[in-house]
């Protein structure tokens, strides 16, 4: 070995030591962990996998961080709450949508960042799991958003509404 090689090597060392902090953190927090990892190969279930998720939840986040308030607080002549509403009910089911797919990316990042100290063997069942409450709450929402009485906006404000007492039949003699 020549002085040149020892000092490359020597160097490489140092910087790898010094990065490996910096390495470690941007592996953990890269989008392409998922599929970069060694032995896996990609699922339909990661929904954290790749540029194109970490672009499309923010672009979620955002959605949803403008237009709920809009959604919630817009008054009545904007935004009717009946049942025939057409733009209470798109608006509804598009929070519906974007909240499912907000959920699904966001525990999808969960369980790729803290599942695997536990257990690695839990990674493909709790992706499937993410999945399915995923899958539930866009059904549960759209249903809330299109058949229910207000859709979403009128489930929501009816829990700061005082209720209205019940009509009690009186029988008849």
């Amino acid at each position: 070995m020549n002085f040149f090689t020892i000092k490359c090597s020597r160097v490489a060392a140092r910087n790898t030591i010094q990065n490996s902090g910096r390495m470690r953190f941007k592996s953990s927090m890269s989008s392409n962990s998922n599929a970069s990892t060694p032995g896996s190969s990609f699922s339909p279930l990661q929904g954290d996998a790749g540029n194109i998720a970490t672009h499309f939840h923010h672009k979620v986040t955002t959605f949803l961080a403008v237009i709920t308030p809009f959604y919630f607080f817009a008054p009545e002549a904007i935004i009717p709450s009946n049942q025939e509403s057409t733009l209470n009910k798109a608006l509804g089911t598009l929070i519906a949508l974007n909240i499912s797919a907000h959920s699904w990316i966001g525990m999808n990042y969960v369980v790729t960042d803290y599942l695997p100290k536990v257990n690695k063997a839990m990674v493909g069942p709790a992706r499937a799991v993410v999945a399915g409450m995923s899958g539930i709450t866009l059904l549960g929402l759209t249903k809330l958003a299109l058949f229910e009485k207000g859709g979403i906006k009128g489930s929501i404000t009816a829990l700061w509404k005082k209720r209205e007492p019940l009509e009690t039949a009186t029988p008849q003699k």
